[in-house]
């Protein structure tokens, strides 16, 4: 770990990280890292990151998949397949402190890059690997993506409106959540070796993490046996936790408290509901919630979404309009709290907006975000910086191939 680093760049500029990984999951992590001021290292192979092309929306060449997750980074390429490559990680992990990668189980060690390769000579190393289930067990060599976890997981059997299909989240959940338990386990490992010396090995599975997600649902399965199905718009537990269809937009409202059922009952013309037999308590609410869920269908046609969510407001109760991204973007809340970031380049034309860190510290956030880093961008001063090559070493390097300073192999994108 480096010290005398600047708070400005984040809370661990000191954390230097060798970035292996490729497409969603583990960029979204090492971003993570590099929005808390880590010096994140993105080893790219030879046809660099396959996600630089992903269609549709292109930036100056570059992908908005890319660019998405990809900031605060510097880009090099090395072959692996190469055992100059190979000598070149073992170099640049003499100042790193953290590496990790997201290849199938046993590619590292194929290359002799495996933790087990590395931990005799970098005893404080770092090692975190995210694969879809898992370094261990019957499924370990098999692929995955994000839709066939969500699938595998449980979760999707939960999505979906009630009496249709199962649906995939329409964010990429099992990538961006095992990314984020990727970052979190990463830093628990440095915090005990900062206290004893040591590194760890840090294995995430993206089926673990789904499975961990369905929380209250999977206990509730394991306590009663009773398989819950699709979740819709509503809630198991509460009535009134719920969407409607008011007059001019979708709201959810949880009006489950008495004080925010009185005020929606009111607010929708239907007072009389509060003294009805079936409706005087909430947990008679959630016993008759399919006839109390049917007159809030009727009543709330009539009534401006504006409305309903003033009055559960007043009342200190939530409710939300469901905003498309565009509309999600334009919230004041948003938009005050810099979940929306305008990144620009070295050039002029790079210039992109995405969304924002959501991890604020009041005495050292990150205050500069540097634009995501082109394929290779960086492969000669990182070389001479961090591996202590000269000149005449990095054009040996480049001239066997096993080194590049842009992608030399159109749509070679895999280690």
């Amino acid at each position: 770990m480096r010290t005398g680093m600047s708070s400005a760049r984040g809370p661990i500029p000191h954390i230097r990280v060798l970035d292996l990984t490729q497409r969603l999951a583990g960029p979204y992590g090492t971003q993570m890292l590099g929005d808390l001021g880590a010096d994140v290292i993105k080893l790219e192979p030879p046809g660099a990151d396959p996600t630089h092309r992903t269609p549709p929306h292109l930036v100056a060449g570059e992908s908005t998949y890319y660019l998405s997750i990809n900031r605060n980074k510097r880009s090099i390429i090395v072959d692996l397949k190469r055992p100059e490559g190979q000598e070149v990680v073992r170099r640049l992990l003499k100042s790193c402190d953290v590496l990790i990668e997201n290849n199938r189980p046993g590619v590292m060690a194929r290359f002799g890059l495996s933790y087990d390769d590395l931990k005799a000579d970098f005893p404080g190393l770092v090692y975190c690997s995210i694969s879809g289930f898992g370094q261990d067990g019957p499924d370990r060599d098999r692929g995955a993506l994000d839709p066939t976890v969500q699938a595998m997981s449980g979760g999707m059997s939960l999505t979906g409106e009630v009496g249709g299909k199962s649906v995939r989240a329409g964010v990429p959940i099992g990538d961006i959540c095992a990314g984020m338990v990727a970052s979190s386990g990463i830093l628990a490992a440095l915090l005990r070796k900062a206290a004893t010396g040591q590194g760890d090995y840090v294995d995430i599975s993206m089926l673990d993490v789904q499975v961990a997600m369905l929380s209250y649902q999977a206990a509730a399965y394991l306590k009663s046996g009773k398989v819950p199905g699709l979740q819709g718009r509503t809630h198991d537990s509460y009535a009134l936790s719920y969407c409607v269809a008011a007059k001019d937009a979708d709201v959810m409202i949880a009006a489950n408290q008495p004080k925010a059922f009185d005020a929606l009952m009111r607010t929708i013309g239907r007072p009389d509901l509060l003294a009805d037999p079936r409706f005087l308590t909430p947990d008679l609410r959630n016993r008759n919630k399919t006839e109390l869920r049917a007159l809030l269908d009727e009543a709330c046609k009539i009534v401006n979404a504006a409305d309903i969510v003033a009055c559960l407001h007043d009342v200190g109760a939530p409710a939300a309009t469901i905003n498309s991204i565009d509309a999600a973007f334009a919230e004041p809340q948003v938009q005050h709290r810099d979940m929306l970031l305008e990144l620009k380049g070295g050039r002029p034309e790079d210039v992109v907006r995405v969304s924002g860190n959501p991890i604020k510290l009041r005495e050292a956030s990150r205050q500069d975000h540097v634009y995501p880093p082109h394929a290779g961008e960086h492969t000669r001063a990182v070389l001479k910086e961090l591996c202590g090559y000269d000149d005449e070493m990095v054009g040996r390097l480049l001239q066997l191939g096993a080194v590049a300073e842009k992608p030399v192999q159109e749509g070679a994108a895999e280690f």
